[in-house]
């Protein structure tokens, strides 16, 4: 399955299965009609911010859109058998993407934590967008080093190091040097 194509799917979907137009839906979300309009057709895949903001005027959890739901019970993720990753790009405005997310979780139903193992591509000259939304954030940076931008601070993890935060400050999380890394990232959205 190509992962990068289902997400818009699966938005569309729950929208129109709510009876909610494209005007009230960027009302819900803030987002613009366009936006939503290129999200939906997958020519876009949004950030997390504005996954988040989907989620919510849908009222449902953000692995909605990534993942089946099957399992109620615990759910094991192998190595061998994770699936494909998602990239997302948290500059709305350029088409690379940084962040290749790969689920832990994909077939817990229910579930109100994200968690997800993400390789960081490596750093890359130039400007970031900070983003910010509902809930909260724990990453554990596995391999490498990532600076966590949260507000006006900046924090440098090392492999072995973490943090946990709001994530409705606006942060953001990229490599420190050429070699890229890998985190554990637990993602916390109320509904």
């Amino acid at each position: 399955m190509d992962t990068d194509k289902i997400v818009g799917k699966r938005i569309k979907s729950l929208r129109e299965s709510q009876s909610i137009g494209l005007e009230e839906m960027a009302e819900r979300t803030g987002l613009d009609v366009v936006q939503i309009t290129r999200i939906e057709s997958d020519k876009d895949l949004p950030s997390l911010a504005p996954l988040i903001k989907i989620a919510r005027a849908l009222g449902v959890r953000l692995g909605t859109f990534l993942d089946d739901q099957d399992a109620l019970g615990p759910v094991i993720s192998r190595k061998i058998s994770r699936k494909e990753g998602i990239s997302f790009s948290t500059n709305q405005t350029a088409s690379r993407t940084h962040m290749d997310y790969y689920s832990l979780s994909a077939d817990k139903s229910g579930r109100h934590m994200e968690p997800f193992i993400i390789q960081v591509a490596p750093k890359e000259v130039g400007e970031f967008q900070l983003s910010s939304h509902e809930g909260e954030e724990f990453i554990f940076c596995l391999d490498g080093s990532i600076e966590v931008v949260y507000g006006e601070d900046s924090h440098v993890l090392e492999e072995g190091d973490s943090i946990y935060y709001d994530s409705i400050v606006a942060h953001h999380v990229h490599a420190t040097d050429s070699r890229g890394a890998k985190i554990l990232a637990v993602v916390y959205t109320p509904i």
